[in-house]
């Protein structure tokens, strides 16, 4: 049986345990994503990503996709992997790190069916049934809560983010670093005007430096595009709840990070190098900032929102959170934990201890209203033109 400080998972021959065991269709190129589609349609219970682009992508951008590939072939969820691409060319190089991972794998591409997709997608079901039904035989073990990392998002925010859902996080976060596992926030923007205080809490000099330069090149960025972040970040959405500046946004953004040393900022989709906490340098849009996450080897993503945001990984289960009761009761089906008693004077340990008993839940099996509803999704963020 699992408790508050162990999880159900599954071992994986390097790296952490999985809290679910799928297999993975992972389309690695453009011209084959309609194919790996209709195969993972074809094998229930399988786990669908993918990138409509190939050939053409250029320095930053090709390195960051392919980590983003990679981190998505070896993730700890991932039982098995069926490859999918359109030469073996591209191929090869993922191939290259699922064996590495010790991770049971088929690849296929087009140009060993003749450049046929309907072949392609006939053989890779037929070896997607039988990587699934090896990984149907493997039974979870007890594994200690040091073994997760959790990833923390919060999207379509309102006070009672900042309030009380974002510092119920920031509880959670103290307990598992404490405990010797990880934690990940992205959303570099939403880091602005809060930078110094983090810089402060950083593990090293080099740490503290490299938060306030990524929140100052997100910011950059912004200015070059001509980009007014009011109204954009916040969103209309955000404004119309109460929050009226990204300063604001992010002093209550920022709390889900709890109290303890900041450790690194790794860069999209970057694996930490050690246990504790972390910040991911990253886009504050939510498909890409999960994928980001999960691409780092993210188990579980917990995600705070005021209003309500069903968008869900579709390789780490997503914890759906509010402190908003009017939220919860309107969405019973997208929020699975209601944090709104924080607001109405209940402790907040209490509730965080709640909290701890759900997350264990998840990891050991149970599922999340994103799982049940097929609500997850991938997307690799771009960083620059192809040619």
């Amino acid at each position: 049986m699992s408790g508050i400080d162990t999880f159900l998972g599954f071992p994986r021959p390097s790296g952490r345990p999985g809290i679910r065991n799928r297999l993975l269709v992972l389309n690695c190129t453009g011209l084959t994503d309609a194919a790996a589609r209709r195969v993972a349609f074809a094998l229930p219970g399988s786990v669908f990503a993918s990138t409509m682009f190939g050939m053409g992508m250029v320095g930053a951008d090709a390195g960051f996709h392919t980590a983003a590939l990679a981190g998505m072939a070896t993730h700890p969820n991932c039982g098995a992997v069926l490859l999918i691409g359109a030469d073996r060319t591209r191929l090869d190089q993922m191939i290259a790190v699922v064996k590495a991972a010790g991770r049971p794998f088929v690849a296929l591409g087009l140009d060993d069916t003749g450049h046929d997709a309907h072949l392609l997608s006939q053989r890779a079901i037929a070896e997607g049934a039988r990587l699934r039904r090896d990984l149907s035989v493997e039974r979870p073990v007890s594994c200690p809560v040091s073994e997760l990392f959790l990833a923390f998002e919060c999207g379509l925010s309102d006070p009672s983010s900042g309030l009380a859902a974002n510092p119920l996080l920031g509880c959670i976060a103290d307990w598992l670093v404490d405990a010797g596992g990880s934690v990940v926030l992205g959303e570099t923007i939403e880091w602005l005007g809060t930078e110094d205080e983090l810089a402060r809490r950083a593990a090293t000099p080099k740490v503290g430096e490299a938060l306030r330069r990524a929140v100052a090149e997100r910011l950059a960025l912004a200015h070059a595009a001509g980009v007014d972040l009011l109204g954009t970040n916040p969103n209309a959405a955000n404004i119309k709840a109460g929050l009226s500046t990204i300063e604001e946004k992010a002093s209550g953004a920022v709390l889900k990070a709890g109290t303890r040393a900041i450790q690194s900022v790794l860069a999209y989709a970057e694996a930490p190098a050690t246990a504790g906490l972390h910040f991911m340098d990253a886009p504050s849009y939510s498909p890409e900032s999960l994928t980001g996450f999960v691409a780092s080897g993210a188990q579980m993503i917990l995600f705070t929102t005021g209003l309500g945001n069903s968008y869900c990984s579709a390789l780490a289960p997503t914890l759906k959170l509010t402190a908003n009761a009017r939220t919860a009761g309107s969405l019973p089906h997208q929020i699975d934990f209601d944090a709104s008693d924080v607001l109405a004077g209940r402790n907040l340990q209490d509730v965080a201890q709640d909290l701890r008993r759900c997350i264990a839940a998840t990891a050991s099996g149970q599922l999340t209203f994103g799982e049940i509803l097929g609500e997850g999704a991938e997307s690799i963020s771009r960083f620059g033109a192809a040619i």
